[in-house]
């Protein structure tokens, strides 16, 4: 018995996967996506490819650069999301650094909305007083 092998031209993957075709042609320069080519260089893409471009959406959404994400796709087991035990902690290393970003940008925040309420509450100060203040340039 011979299987029947699917095959899809981009537009029909972009259309599947609701990727663009210009982000399908850029995972395949990161060497992401693998497609066949036909005799007049045009990309087929086989079944598989649905399941890698979803894989390649996910971990992308988890925060992870391409250069990444091309080491971490044949660590995939099944058809699922489930990762090989050998990369989780890569995966928990990038899980702190992202926890150490959001704490700074946190306290970045917090900086930021301390300067702009004290420059608030100078400002209401000046208006409410009369004075003109000096136009000062930032550049």
């Amino acid at each position: 018995m011979t299987r029947e092998v699917c095959h899809m031209k981009i537009g029909e993957l972009a259309r599947a996967t609701g990727v663009s075709v210009r982000l399908l042609r850029y995972y395949e320069e990161q060497g992401l996506l693998v497609p066949s080519r036909t005799g007049g260089g045009h990309r087929h893409y086989d079944e598989g490819a649905l399941t890698t471009v979803t894989r390649i959406r996910t971990l992308l959404a988890a925060g992870l650069p391409t250069r990444i994400i091309r080491d971490l796709m044949p660590c995939f087991r099944g058809d699922g999301p489930e990762l090989d035990t050998c990369v989780l902690e890569h995966l928990r290393t990038h899980l702190s650094e992202l926890d150490t970003r959001i704490a700074d940008l946190c306290q970045a925040r917090t900086s930021l909305r301390g300067l702009l309420d004290a420059s608030s509450r100078v400002s209401r100060a000046s208006r409410a007083s009369g004075s003109s203040r000096a136009e000062v340039s930032c550049a």
